[in-house]
């Protein structure tokens, strides 16, 4: 089982709306561009199915997981596609404890530091802060100075290559990426623009040791 820390700088690739259909030319794209955390959010008919084409191809360092993920019956589905974290737009402590009791990474959103702690003391494994449209790379820096420092914090929402290094500076650990760079219908050769263009991006942030 990887773990947050196997991972640098992580770049999540939020697939909403993918279909089973597209699921093995989209991840074959991510995957050879270097992402290797793919999330797949479930409020989308096939998802689960999805999850499992793309663990199919998957790198052996690579994870595949669920988003949009509600209610603990939601970890047990995205578990039984193969996947092995889940990510949620809000902090249910019950869906966090399903999660880690099934061995997978939770990744709970939160908005205020009191969700932040609230979400720790259920077992997070780490924080999505979540919509980053509201929370600018200034709050991240206050946020990082109460928060343990071992606690991976992973922007989500507006992110595209030209902030993430305003964030990382902030005190981000990693990103999750939706709208920029992935849509569904979005043509291969675009996709593999933006996938590169992300981890161009990435490169100069990853840290030296």
């Amino acid at each position: 089982m990887h773990k947050l820390t196997d991972y640098r700088c992580p770049l999540v690739a939020i697939l909403r709306g993918l279909t089973t259909d597209d699921a093995t030319t989209v991840g074959a794209i991510l995957f050879e561009a270097g992402f290797r955390l793919i999330e797949v959010p479930l409020n989308r008919e096939g998802a689960c199915a999805a999850i499992t084409s793309l663990k199919r191809i998957a790198p052996s360092d690579a994870m595949v997981g669920g988003g949009t993920v509600l209610k603990p019956e939601d970890v047990d589905a995205v578990a039984e596609a193969g996947g092995e974290f889940i990510v949620s737009p809000n902090c249910v402590p019950a869906v966090i404890r399903q999660a880690t009791d099934r061995g997978m990474l939770a990744l709970p959103g939160v908005c205020t530091p009191t969700e932040a702690f609230a979400a720790l003391d259920a077992g997070a494994s780490g924080l999505k802060i979540f919509p980053a449209e509201m929370i600018p790379p200034s709050v991240v820096k206050a946020w990082r100075s109460v928060l343990p420092q071992d606690v991976y914090l992973i922007p989500v929402g507006g992110i595209h290559p030209n902030n993430i290094a305003a964030y990382v500076d902030a005190g981000a650990s990693g990103f999750g990426i939706g709208g920029q760079l992935y849509r569904p219908g979005v043509d291969p050769s675009t996709l593999r623009r933006a996938a590169e263009a992300f981890m161009s991006a990435r490169q100069p942030l990853l840290p030296s040791h």
